[in-house]
């Protein structure tokens, strides 16, 4: 089973989609995660997620082998690749913390982005890209249920 999970910190004052938060991306293997870090490796939450919904359509529309990914404004990343029986996802030291299919990792991050998008205010800034960002990528659940 492969999971992923976007949080807000919280005291930040007003929702905003430049609040920090983390990221974690959890398998059979383990689990990457930006929590917890020293040095903390929290990210603009909402650029990051956009950032990654950018990246990983265009990786699995395309041909690369491998995506390498890294938050906004962190250090905190992981890596997907392209392997015989599907995609392994690993953290930035290399190590696999989950094998999964392309539909799987789709709907686990395209969940994860909706539940986080719901405090997203509508007259944010940051709103406006979140949506199209989203739109974009929902094409790419199978059978079109996104």
């Amino acid at each position: 089973m492969f999971t992923v999970r976007f949080t807000v910190w919280p005291g930040q004052g007003e929702d905003s989609g430049f609040d920090m938060g983390d990221m974690a991306v959890t398998g059979d293997f383990g689990t990457a995660d930006s929590a917890g870090q020293v040095p903390h490796q929290g990210m603009m939450i909402y650029l990051s997620v956009i950032q990654l919904l950018d990246g990983l359509g265009d990786f699995l529309r395309g041909n690369a082998r491998v995506l390498n990914f890294t938050g906004f404004d962190t250090r905190f990343g992981f890596l997907v690749r392209r392997t015989k029986d599907g995609l392994s996802v690993a953290g930035k030291d290399g190590v696999v913390v989950a094998r999964t299919t392309a539909p799987e990792l789709i709907s686990a991050v395209l969940r994860a982005a909706e539940d986080l998008g719901r405090a997203l205010p509508p007259e944010d800034t940051v709103t406006s890209d979140w949506q199209a960002t989203l739109a974009a990528f929902r094409p790419l659940v199978p059978g079109g249920t996104g």
